[in-house]
């Protein structure tokens, strides 16, 4: 009993901690018919940690102490950043910076422009800013020049990219980046991971009156957990692709605020019992709201129409890839968990009474757009 509550102590102390998104930019390339123009959107506190923006320490960045310290924000980002044609470095050169904001909060935008030879048939890019402050950090990057659209993500362990501008390219490296990005969203997305597995953890047991028994054999939590996992599955593959087609669209700190109270609904289920026998229907209907807070990292990355189904099916399929490994993990140990007798009080009940104290400091986080938790 004691490693489970270590197990799960562990699990809520890494969720509470990692529960804000990701590090990412968006950095696109254009060619315009003369010259390569660029846009970096860097998120704001990210930007505060590596070159400090807010001077007065109020924790607040305004748009004055932005603007004072653009050529600081410039020179930064733009020394880890080289491009080259053919072979030959292209000079990048800021050209001003504003504000926007994405799914996630405020971010700088650099303008810049990027001049290199006339002819460009290889064009290769380097990456290399913010991973010395979080090994996790993304850079989202796409590139449309004179033969259509290419998408790639950079990350630690891939800083350089080379697209070739004289054919269609690499459409399965491409592919297979956004399958990756997909796996990494879904696993670093911990209010999507506790939802799932808040409907898991009741999947090898079934309630019988006032208590829980276990069910006869694997075959009936099989059927339970891919009816709930293919429920979940369909639902935010729907509105996943209805938001990044732009058919639906809702603010995006309500759709977090909601994922974060179907956390707690679904854990609250399994203390209160309220959906024992449709549990499916919670999975689906709380999955179209998921959906759409997974479709932000690919909104904010403003792909062309050209490119969208392309990076829509590797990001999503990445997606499942990632929930099926997380189930793989999961299932045998709630399997042989819930032969234990104390299953149903101290993993089922005070696990969920964890997870839906969590999801409740989640929730006036966004819904008050305060910070409770630790970044």
């Amino acid at each position: 009993m004691r490693r489970w509550l270590v197990f799960l102590i562990l699990i809520l102390g890494s969720c509470a901690a990692s529960a804000h998104k990701a590090s990412d930019v968006y950095l696109s390339l254009t060619w315009n018919g003369e010259r390569w123009v660029g846009r970096w959107d860097m998120a704001l506190r990210d930007l505060q940690e590596a070159v400090g923006l807010d001077q007065d320490d109020d924790g607040r960045i305004t748009w004055r102490e932005l603007r004072e310290r653009g050529d600081v924000v410039a020179a930064h980002a733009l020394s880890r950043l080289d491009i080259s044609g053919d072979g030959r470095a292209c000079r990048l050169d800021g050209e001003g910076l504003r504000v926007d904001e994405h799914s996630d909060g405020g971010y700088a935008v650099l303008d810049f422009r990027a001049d290199c030879p006339a002819t460009v048939r290889r064009l290769v890019v380097d990456y290399r800013w913010f991973f010395e402050f979080d090994a996790r950090h993304r850079g989202l990057f796409s590139l449309v020049g004179p033969s259509g659209a290419r998408s790639a993500v950079f990350s630690p362990e891939q800083p350089t990219q080379t697209f070739e501008l004289a054919g269609k390219g690499g459409v399965w490296s491409e592919l297979a980046a956004f399958v990756q990005e997909g796996m990494t969203h879904i696993w670093a997305g911990y209010d999507h991971l506790l939802f799932l597995l808040s409907l898991l953890l009741p999947a090898a047991l079934a309630r019988d009156g006032l208590t829980w028994r276990r069910k006869a054999n694997l075959a009936e939590i099989g059927t339970d957990v891919l009816a709930v996992v293919t429920a979940f599955t369909l639902a935010h593959s729907l509105t996943l692709a209805l938001t990044v087609w732009q058919y639906l669209a809702l603010p995006s700190r309500w759709v977090e605020a909601a994922i974060a109270a179907s956390v707690a609904v679904a854990a609250l289920n399994n203390i209160y019992a309220w959906f024992t026998e449709r549990r499916v229907w919670l999975a689906f209907g709380f999955g179209l709201v998921h959906g759409m807070g997974i479709a932000g990292v690919l909104l904010d990355l403003a792909l062309p129409k050209s490119g969208q189904a392309l990076a829509l099916l590797g990001f999503n399929l990445g997606v499942e890839l990632g929930q099926l490994a997380i189930i793989a993990v999961a299932l045998p140990l709630i399997y042989w968990g819930s032969r234990q007798r104390y299953y149903p009080v101290w993993v089922l009940k005070y696990g969920s009474t964890g997870i839906v104290g969590l999801a409740l400091i989640w929730l006036v986080e966004r819904g008050l757009d305060v910070a409770i938790l630790p970044s």
